[in-house]
């Protein structure tokens, strides 16, 4: 629980790294990540729920500054863990609230008003529903959809088949971290992604792990080299 914890300066260091990451973020600072062991391929971690409260905050806040020149008029956070960052960013841009699909069926929700969704990290499908009573706050609006990180794409699509069910196609996807460059092959070439940091993909070497080249989409964090 070392991780996430706090920002440390940042080192340059290039690896191999053997359990940890030093993902850089766009104040010049870093934030350690642990890697987790997918066999053939390494991703860093981050689980937003677990970051200390401050941690969360300026990525909430490099997240809306992010998404700023985006019109949105309202925020879709992303269970579960989209969810710590969704309020802040709400917020960070004006608004007096922000939407929350869930997990759980309340009584009155519509089987209409769900779909199937899967996640790189969960080991089963589950439902993703939208409190009915909530449409009114989405129809006809600019609607920013915004996750923690964004690695397969499942999830984050599974957000975007939720929402078009409602009638609402959202003009764009912001998330904490994009992980790597697996998503790409499958997301929808009209919706921008934007992103607070980016993290590549590492390959097994002798001592760790290496990053691939060219799999942190650094493109989709306007904050950096701003």
């Amino acid at each position: 629980m070392d991780f996430w914890q706090a920002f440390a300066a940042e080192t340059g260091a290039k690896g191999p790294f053997i359990d940890r990451y030093p993902a850089p973020m766009p104040d010049g600072s870093c934030l350690i990540l642990p890697l987790r062991d997918y066999g053939e391929i390494a991703v860093a971690g981050f689980i937003a729920n677990q970051a200390a409260i401050v941690v969360a905050q300026r990525i909430g806040h490099w997240m809306a500054r992010a998404a700023s020149d985006l019109g949105a008029e309202v925020v879709v956070g992303l269970p579960t863990l989209g969810q710590v960052f969704a309020p802040l960013v709400a917020q960070a841009l004006g608004h007096a609230n922000w939407v929350a699909p869930g997990w759980s069926r309340k009584r009155w929700y519509d089987d209409a008003l769900s779909v199937e969704a899967s996640s790189s990290t969960a080991p089963a499908n589950r439902r993703l529903w939208l409190d009915p009573r909530l449409l009114p706050r989405l129809a006809g609006r600019r609607v920013l959809l915004v996750d923690d990180v964004i690695s397969t794409g499942t999830s984050a699509l599974a957000g975007v088949a939720l929402l078009e069910r409602a009638g609402v196609r959202p003009v764009a996807l912001l998330v904490a971290m994009a992980q790597g460059d697996r998503w790409r092959a499958g997301w929808p070439g009209d919706m921008p992604v934007r992103a607070a940091f980016a993290t590549p993909l590492f390959d097994r070497t002798i001592g760790g792990w290496l990053p691939r080249a060219g799999t942190a989409p650094m493109e989709l964090c306007p904050l950096f080299g701003s």
